[in-house]
């Protein structure tokens, strides 16, 4: 069993760092116990490639939660910063122009800071995800694109995540004051005259979401980069097991 996960992963990335040169033929080669064109260019033993895949897959993810977990990790980083909810979007653009703006971006804010809190629980659910990884996922990853790794893990890790996350994110907003800047925004919103009552919405359920999706994205430009960037490698050990000829 160990050895079926350990190839799995090794499969994965191959193709995540060898920019597709891999063939089912290098997938076969491995498990036999040969060696894979394009990966071990300077004579690493397969044990090595094995290690150096899994410490590759381990940074990558590390660094993606390590990047969403700081301090504005979500907030500063227009790719994954979290918005203003669809459904009172309304109330927020109505707020900006009555002068309430502040409490329109202490309630994104909080929103952002909850996330931020709540990233480290993904850590271990990828890892359990890699231990997972079976021969059959690896086929299905061969002919992906550069995000292809992430998908998988999507895939893989979406709902535990979500089930684990959103406690995690609920006890982050409390903390951090999610819902009295909600309490306060909509307070405002409702004292002015003809507005109407805004609609209900679950902020659980949108900073969880949006949290996962930044996540999820994070991973996918880690992958991009294992595949294509040297500089990437960080440890002697990559640098043995993924250096090119």
């Amino acid at each position: 069993m160990f050895r079926k996960t350990a190839m799995a992963s090794a499969i994965l990335f191959c193709i995540a760092t060898a920019s597709h040169a891999g063939t089912m033929d290098d997938i076969g080669n491995l498990l036999k116990g040969g060696k894979v064109p394009g990966v071990s260019g300077t004579g690493a033993t397969d044990a090595q490639v094995v290690s150096g895949l899994k410490e590759a897959l381990s940074i990558g993810t590390a660094n993606a939660v390590s990047d969403t977990s700081k301090v504005d990790g979500y907030f500063a980083n227009q790719a994954i910063r979290i918005l203003m909810p669809d459904k009172i979007r309304k109330v927020a653009d109505v707020l900006g122009k009555v002068g309430y703006q502040k409490e329109v971006d202490e309630f994104v804010l909080s929103m952002n800071r909850a996330a931020e809190a709540a990233a480290p629980r993904a850590k271990t659910y990828f890892v359990d995800a890699i231990r997972e990884m079976t021969f059959e996922d690896a086929r299905k990853i061969l002919g992906g694109g550069d995000t292809a790794a992430t998908e998988y893990f999507r895939g893989k890790t979406q709902k535990k995540l979500y089930d684990e996350f959103r406690p995690a994110v609920s006890a982050s907003m409390d903390n951090v004051g999610v819902t009295r800047s909600y309490k306060e925004m909509i307070g405002k919103y409702s004292a002015l005259p003809l507005v109407g009552k805004p609609e209900s919405v679950d902020l659980d359920h949108h900073v969880t979401t949006k949290a996962l999706d930044g996540l999820f994205y994070m991973l996918g430009q880690e992958e991009k980069k294992i595949r294509t960037d040297p500089a990437a490698r960080v440890t002697q050990l990559l640098k043995d097991v993924f250096g090119r000829k």
